[in-house]
């Protein structure tokens, strides 16, 4: 074993490593260079925060917090993206005779010897301390991601090929870019940072002269910094999503749709991707699954006497369950929830989805295939030569679908299904709007879900505020940390309303009565409505005022 050198004294002298742990740590010396003190906190031994602590005492070297930090854009322009990602540093300032820089390392002197060297001594370069998980993201956040990647060579053989004919025009030059290292590299790295994110879609959009490029976190987009390499490689990029995902990569003037399956770590991730062309490129939206998710009502923020009553009509041998909301408000991930509580081994579950997002164990899905003839309302006529108990509709978006999939919940199964409306009391009312029989709908629904989703506070900076109804109240409010990228939010629930259908519903049901009446009445029984159930959560701390006025805009 290596003897431990004057870092490795100083780590057992404050107590940072145990001799046990440097031991292991100095039994094999990692290839790269990385330093004991990164390897300590990548084993979660020591904090980052601690770690940045010891060695500025020990090194008298000043520690930032670069995420706190404003970098300036000219000492950022001194130093190539290469340099700074190869010698893990990121200029912070500039003055007439001195650039500043913050490192991981503080026995690297060959990184601050780079930057001399390109600075052609032109400046004094002075080191300030930072943790190396904040140089990365700060790296990433100001060159953009891919910035230390060379372009792909054009004699590079491809690593994967495609099914089409060499024939096709341009097809060989597509799979060399496709299959070139660099390019791999940078698609792996755009999924690998969306998933370190927690984002549930990629977006590259090309515009003239420029790309664009996106994620979506807990609903909201965010811009990332796009790289002069990213720029210069889109071509290639597409064409590598289209070789993951089956897709045709000559083929650039017709939208396309395709899936793919990655594995991050323990995590397999189900991407959905999306193509279509736009006058400066294709734009690509990669939609992020995750294959096996548990999924429960309460995690999704439903209350506790919900639970139970929902729970009841779930055990019911008929009758139909009505989830609406706009798109993005989660209303497949609800229908999820409560399929995950009934017992398969009892009752046989058929889907018909379009698409099927999270893959269920003891489930029959079916996706649906408009190109060939399997619809919605196709697969319910199918589906009930299956003998099932319970059937899912992914959407109801046409009068053909409503009335198969009432007349089914008519004659003994019980029915999941979605509508696109604003609130819970319109899905009842937009069904007579498609054309369907009052009697069939008062006979058929038993309770109406309307929901949305709002971000949730980050348990570990969320700061006290005003409630929203004054007189001493106190909620939360988002401040921003490094768990949460600085957004103050971290992950998202449901806010709902969420009535039965009783025979004071169904007669109004039957008198055509307008959504308005309807949800007057369901209030009046005591229905709590989506903004009120956002005030709750405002209470408890888990949302804030600005996200339930945001999601319930239309809401009155």
């Amino acid at each position: 074993m290596t003897k431990p050198g004057k870092l490795g004294q100083l780590f057992l002298e404050k107590q940072l490593l145990t001799d046990a742990q440097l031991g292991e740590l100095l039994q094999q010396p990692p290839a790269d260079g990385t330093s004991l003190g990164t390897l300590a906190v990548r084993r979660g031994w020591v904090t980052a925060e601690r770690l940045l602590e010891v060695l500025s005492e020990h090194y008298r070297m000043p520690a930032v917090r670069l995420r706190e930090m404003t970098l300036e854009p000219d000492a950022l322009a001194l130093v190539p993206a290469k340099v700074a990602y190869h010698c893990t540093l990121i200029p912070v300032r500039v003055t007439k005779t001195t650039l500043v820089v913050a490192i991981a390392n503080p026995q690297d002197v060959r990184a601050l010897d780079e930057v001399r060297l390109v600075l052609q001594g032109r400046l004094v370069v002075e080191a300030l301390l930072a943790t190396e998980a904040d140089i990365q993201e700060a790296l990433k956040a100001h060159y953009g991601l891919g910035a230390d990647m060379p372009a792909p060579s054009r004699g590079a053989k491809p690593a994967a090929k495609g099914a089409l004919s060499k024939a096709e025009d341009g097809l060989e030059d597509l799979e060399q870019m496709a299959g070139d290292a660099s390019v791999i590299r940078l698609v792996n790295q755009l999924i690998l940072e969306a998933h370190a994110r927690g984002a549930t879609d990629i977006h590259l959009e090309p515009h003239r002269g420029t790309l664009h490029l996106r994620y979506r976190v807990d609903g909201m987009l965010h811009n990332m910094e796009v790289s002069s390499v990213m720029k210069q490689l889109y071509p290639a990029i597409v064409s590598r999503v289209k070789v993951l995902s089956n897709l045709n990569i000559v083929e650039r003037r017709l939208p396309q749709d395709g899936r793919a399956s990655v594995k991050i770590g323990e995590d397999k991730l189900d991407l959905r991707v999306s193509v279509l062309p736009t006058p400066a490129g294709e734009s690509i939206v990669v939609r992020i699954l995750p294959n096996k998710r548990l999924l429960s009502l309460r995690d999704l923020g439903f209350r506790e006497e919900d639970v139970q009553l929902l729970g009841r009509i779930l055990k019911k041998p008929h009758g139909m369950i009505l989830i609406t909301g706009p798109t993005g408000s989660g209303k497949s991930t609800t229908l999820y929830a409560c399929l995950n509580t009934i017992d398969t081994s009892e009752r046989k579950i058929i889907t018909i989805e379009d698409p099927i997002e999270y893959e269920m164990e003891n489930v029959t899905q079916v996706q649906v295939q408009p190109n060939i003839g399997l619809t919605f309302a196709q697969g319910l006529r199918s589906m009930l030569r299956h003998d099932p108990d319970v059937m899912m509709v992914g959407e109801i978006r046409d009068v053909e679908t409503a009335e198969l999939a009432v007349r089914i919940a008519l004659t003994g199964h019980l029915v999941f299904s979605t509508v696109h409306t604003n609130d819970a009391a319109s899905a009842v009312t937009r069904l007579m709007e498609m054309g369907l029989d009052p009697y069939l709908i008062a006979s058929s629904v038993e309770c109406v879900i309307g929901q949305r989703l709002v971000r949730s506070l980050c348990t570990k900076c969320k700061q006290a505020a005003p409630g929203p109804g004054g007189q001493g109240e106190m909620a939360y409010q988002a401040k921003g940390c490094a768990a949460c990228h600085q957004s103050g939010y971290l992950g998202r629930s449901a806010i709902y309303e969420f009535f039965l259908v009783t025979q004071e519903i169904k007669e109004l049901l039957l008198k055509r009565a307008s959504a308005d009446a309807i949800r007057q009445k369901v209030v009046e029984l005591g229905m709590r409505t989506m903004r009120e159930d956002g005030w709750e959560k405002v209470r408890q701390g888990l949302t804030t005022l600005d996200e339930v006025l945001r999601v319930t805009q239309d809401d009155t």
